[in-house]
């Protein structure tokens, strides 16, 4: 479509729906969901090219809107956000706003530092394998409220309550009607295991359009919830003894159209590629912590015995490793994994990529994963663990990066530029949040997730 019948098209559709401003969003290194708008009457001047940011915004944490020093950013350089204008959607949570993601270019290039552009690298990396990757997030966030003590759930119910449904109902069917609207399919809906926690699936896609869409869900639950006089947070673990909430990313991996994940006479039912996707993830896995659970709150979820992946491990339907592979009746044969050690305080376009990145390297070796694990790991003595080659992941965000720091396959993946700056952000995160209690850490995250 040449660029003047796309111009064309685009400006119906704001004259439709009565559009006033235009969103173009980024989400950045500290993996916060940041925006520019352009009034339509302005919009024949940044159509092409976009808007302007600083090239320093790659280098903010999550605590201050300031450059961390050692990213090799600062107050010099400007990158354009120019939309893509095939994620153009209205806003039924604002009217007469709509959205667009938006890619950062320099000097007519895609940005080294664009956290989009390298999941779009690694979705073609795939293709060179000649797989098609699919995917989905699945979200956990906690609705609350806020009252003269402080935030409080808003409920006390229990996993799959039905109480909770009826409570939560009219925020819930906002929600979802809402990201109907937007084009995202709607799967599946269920009160989850803490007080006022709630799961909203959505259905599978393409890998940039998961990742697009996860943007969009965290800002479609997160306003419509206010509409409700709620607050809705996806940070990974609010209270000390309710349920953290996690980000699972599900994958299947697809070659001429058809999924190449089954095989009812592999391991588990997977094919071999499918194996050795899985076993290259599990070899990055600890490096790959800093990219899919990379704030400092993210490690007080991740615990044994509370299903968020604690084990590098694989299994049929064990909910307590960090790979779960789940049995599909309906196929005879499961048709995809989900990664349970991830969570929403992720860039989910970095997230998705080192994911794919970690798993082709899986892939190009021909490795296969270790004896899938039937068990909780968790109640296995040491010894046992070692004999079968469970390792215990990191457990603190230092670790992490220190695991990042090492893995040149996903250093020379994200390339040297975005590896730098992004393990900049994550230890200066670290240094000054690590000996904070869950107080302060809620204090300060609970509203930036």
């Amino acid at each position: 479509m040449t660029e003047n019948i796309l111009f064309k098209k685009i400006k119906k559709s704001l004259k439709e729906t009565d559009a006033k401003f235009v969103r173009i969003l980024w989400c950045d290194n500290a993996n916060i969901i940041r925006g520019k708008a352009i009034h339509v009457e302005m919009l024949p001047h940044y159509f092409e090219h976009g808007v302007g940011i600083s090239a320093g915004q790659q280098g903010v944490p999550v605590m201050y809107d300031a450059v961390v020093r050692k990213t090799g950013l600062g107050p010099v350089g400007e990158v354009c956000l120019v939309p893509d204008w095939s994620s153009f959607t209205s806003l039924p949570y604002c009217y007469g706003h709509v959205r667009v993601m938006g890619n950062m270019i320099l000097h007519g290039e895609p940005w080294a530092l664009c956290p989009r552009h390298f999941l779009v690298r690694m979705i073609e990396a795939a293709r060179s394998e000649g797989l098609e990757v699919q995917a989905a997030f699945e979200n956990e966030f906690y609705l609350l409220r806020q009252t003269a003590d402080g935030i409080v759930p808003a409920d006390s119910t229990v996993f799959a309550s039905t109480q909770a449904m009826d409570i939560n109902c009219e925020v819930i069917n906002d929600i979802a009607e809402a990201l109907i609207i937007q084009g995202i399919p709607v799967e599946q809906y269920y009160p989850e295991s803490g007080p006022g926690q709630q799961e909203i699936s959505m259905r599978y896609t393409d890998a940039l359009r998961a990742a697009d869409w996860q943007i969009a869900y965290r800002e479609t639950v997160r306003a419509v919830a206010g509409q409700h006089n709620l607050k809705a947070s996806f940070l990974p673990k609010i209270f000390p003894e309710a349920a953290g909430s996690g980000c699972h990313i599900h994958i299947s991996l697809w070659r001429e159209g058809q999924n190449v994940l089954p095989d009812p006479q592999g391991v588990c039912g997977l094919s071999q590629v499918a194996r050795e996707f899985i076993a290259g993830i599990l070899h990055h896995l600890p490096a790959l912590m800093a990219l899919t659970t990379p704030s400092v709150n993210s490690y007080r979820r991740i615990r044994p015995h509370c299903w968020s992946g604690a084990f590098r491990c694989w299994g049929l339907d064990n909910r307590e490793a960090a790979v779960r592979v789940p049995n599909d009746s309906a196929f005879g044969s499961p048709t995809h994994f989900e990664l349970k050690t991830v969570d929403a305080s992720a860039n989910p376009y970095l997230a998705l990529g080192a994911v794919i990145a970690a798993g082709l390297d899986g892939v190009q070796h021909g490795w296969e994963p270790e004896q899938p694990v039937a068990v909780d790991p968790g109640y296995l003595s040491a010894d046992d663990r070692k004999v079968r080659k469970i390792d215990s992941l990191p457990t603190n965000l230092g670790e992490a990066i220190a695991h990042l720091k090492q893995d040149d396959v996903l250093l020379n993946a994200l390339n040297s530029q975005l590896s730098a700056a992004y393990l900049a952000v994550r230890q200066a995160e670290w240094e000054a949040m690590k000996d904070w209690d869950l107080q302060a850490e809620v204090k300060v995250l609970l509203e930036r997730y």
